[in-house]
């Protein structure tokens, strides 16, 4: 009898044992991710300016590689665009569209615009294997 009840505490531990290792876990799981390599990816263009014609608007910006951070050239830039009119809501949301792409070592971009919108630019660096960097500071030119 002694024999059963000692046996029957193991089976009973076991099983508890086997329910809590079973719901036990580290949260939730997301995608794979590749192990990130210290500097390999590539930095985002900075000091985006525009110049403005009658019917045109011409984009410039600059880039550099850091050694440390972000040693990977870019390939060349997408360039996005945001357009709506004057009489669109304040702080009403906007959606950027892919208006092009210009390769390395160019770092200009002219589009057409028209009177009556407010447009805003971005930009990003592409390179191999379709790596991006982060956007560039968005810029607003209104044409009245």
């Amino acid at each position: 009898m002694m024999r059963n009840n000692k046996i029957m505490i193991l089976l009973l531990s076991v099983i508890c044992g086997i329910i809590l290792f079973s719901f036990s876990g580290c949260g939730k799981k997301g995608p794979p991710t590749p192990p990130e390599i210290k500097g390999l990816r590539i930095a985002a263009p900075f000091d985006l300016k525009y110049s403005s014609g009658d019917k045109e608007i011409s984009l410039s910006w600059d880039h550099r590689i850091d050694p440390e951070t972000a040693f990977v050239k870019p390939e060349g830039f997408e360039i996005f665009m945001a357009k709506k009119t004057f009489e669109s809501c304040t702080g009403c949301p906007f959606e950027f569209k892919k208006k092009g792409f210009v390769s390395m070592p160019a770092m200009k971009f002219s589009t057409p615009i028209e009177k009556g919108f407010k447009y805003y630019f971005r930009i990003r660096a592409i390179g191999n294997d379709d790596m991006k960097s982060e956007y560039s500071k968005t810029v607003q030119f209104e044409y009245k």
